[in-house]
């Protein structure tokens, strides 16, 4: 079968990216070299062995459905991107392909347009979907659904999100029902698979998108007990904006003579993002941060921990800014209210952990702040792929104290990023002529979720207590006594 290999082979064809567990090395960080190897962390793409087909220069040159051609066109999408011109005329002719993008590059679309192009017309039986795109979080899989629901629609194919943190159930009716494409993280899949509720012996087009941080996160057990169990013969398609040896497993056991394709390889290479690195002393940097968020516009701020994130959010709040938190610890309904909030301007400041720094698209963000350095330079391409995303400009914004400086400037050289370099102080000019930062209004305000409709019965009290945090929920003042609570009260402290 077109799978089969043997362990001879394997090792030909670099299987050494495996330890001697089985498991995938774990990259170093920051480029560390050893005699006579290569940079830990680079990707050594596999050799091709049948040409690539040419770039397509407009999508009516690929061999695509009328209605997918002409869903393209009402969408607004006249142009392919670079990474779908390389890659489509290939993935519609079924070759498997290992493609590299930045965060808004247009990958969705250049695995997606394939996959509905070569399953249109065919339909899934109960439990047994025809397509799969495996992804790492609920974020990414459901912009990856919302991004090809229109032009699933277009050509009747049904789509099934499968996450985890949302009815188990109804999900289980969706592939009951039929869905001949699925969008999955890769535990909820397997949930439903024990259930008995899916099997992938029709899947003949499988998708990994962003397979690096799927290994980051400890999901390269799952992932590949699942490629296992998809048709042997079927195309395999993997996609990210970061490729280590993490995922060399991935590509040397279930790629076939793939096609490479690497297009604008990183955040850094991006010309209409500017980086900038602001020396901020300790004691500073809260009131640093506060300011930056006060700004008039919307930020992400990055931060390491759930706790760090609480503790920001509700000191932006008591100081008048509309900021919501977004980490591992809310429910998917509360992370997806938070989105909508933050896209449709509800909220201006989105603080998160790196749960937001992949598979999230916000039109015409232009600032990212990391108010925690990352760890490693592929957590700050991600997360700085937040701005700048689809030609659009942006900045991103780094808050190091001293005893950072070291590490944020070897994590710099390993992003291939040489940012701007400044040291700045709260209030001062040159923090706000870089970022936008303003003293807040010091007001308390309170994000509420919509308002919804209430049930027959409700009692007179229950009805005013939803109407005062209604009326708190669009943004007014809480109170002059509860203002001054609020400075009365510890702030949040380092965020580091």
């Amino acid at each position: 079968m077109k799978r089969a290999r043997t362990s001879r082979t394997y090792d030909r064809l670099g299987g050494g990216g495996a330890n001697r567990s089985g498991g995938p090395r774990r990259s170093k960080g920051y480029g560390n070299r050893q005699a006579g190897r290569p940079v830990q962390g680079e990707f050594a793409p596999p050799k091709t062995i049948t040409p690539a087909l040419p770039v397509a220069e407009s999508f009516a040159d690929l061999a695509m459905p009328a209605r997918l051609l002409a869903t393209l066109g009402h969408e607004g999408v006249t142009v392919p991107f670079p990474i779908q011109a390389a890659t489509l005329p290939n993935s519609l002719a079924g070759r498997d392909v290992l493609g590299r993008g930045r965060t808004g590059s247009g990958k969705t679309l250049a695995f997606g347009l394939a996959v509905l192009a070569r399953t249109a017309g065919r339909r899934a039986e109960p439990r047994q979907p025809l397509a799969l795109v495996l992804v790492p979080t609920r974020e990414l899989a459901q912009q990856v659904t919302d991004a090809l629901a229109p032009y699933a629609r277009s050509v009747s194919l049904r789509l099934a999100t499968v996450v985890g943190g949302m009815s188990i159930g109804r999900q289980a009716g969706a592939l009951r029902a039929g869905a001949e494409v699925v969008v999955a993280t890769p535990g909820r899949l397997k949930d439903l698979i024990d259930r008995g509720d899916c099997r992938l012996d029709d899947v003949g087009i499988t998708v990994l998108d962003e397979a690096d941080q799927m290994t980051d996160m400890g999901f390269m057990p799952q992932v590949t007990a699942l490629l296992d169990q998809v048709r042997p013969d079927g195309q395999r398609m993997l996609f990210s904006a970061t490729l280590d040896r993490n995922v060399d497993l991935l590509v040397r056991r279930y790629l076939t003579d793939p096609v490479v394709h690497s297009v604008d390889p990183s955040a850094g290479a991006v010309t209409t993002m500017e980086h900038h690195v602001l020396h901020v002393h300790d004691a500073d940097k809260h009131r640093t941060t506060t300011e930056i968020a006060a700004r008039d516009g919307r930020v992400i701020m990055f931060l390491d921990t759930k706790h760090a994130v609480d503790r920001l959010t509700k000191h932006l709040l008591g100081n008048g800014v509309r900021a919501a938190a977004l980490h591992g610890g809310k429910s998917q309904p509360q992370r997806t209210r938070t989105l909508a909030q933050f896209k449709s301007g509800h909220v201006t400041v989105l603080v998160a952990t790196n749960v937001a720094a992949r598979g999230i698209h916000v039109d015409n963000l232009d600032l990212v702040v990391n108010v925690d350095p990352p760890s490693d330079h592929k957590d700050y391409l991600h997360r700085g792929g937040r701005t700048a995303r689809a030609g659009e400009s942006g900045s991103v914004v780094t808050l190091v104290t001293p005893d950072q400086r070291r590490g944020m400037s070897r994590l710099m050289a390993s992003a291939g990023i040489t940012p701007r370099v400044a040291q700045v102080r709260s209030g001062e000019a040159e923090l706000s002529r870089i970022t936008g930062a303003q003293a807040p209004s010091g007001v308390p305000v309170v994000i509420t979720a919509p308002a919804v409709e209430r049930p027959r019965g409700a009692s007179s009290s229950s009805q005013a207590r939803r109407g005062r945090r209604g009326r708190a929920g669009q943004g007014r003042p809480v109170g002059e006594a509860a203002r001054r609570r609020a400075q009365r009260r510890p702030g949040f402290g380092s965020a580091a």
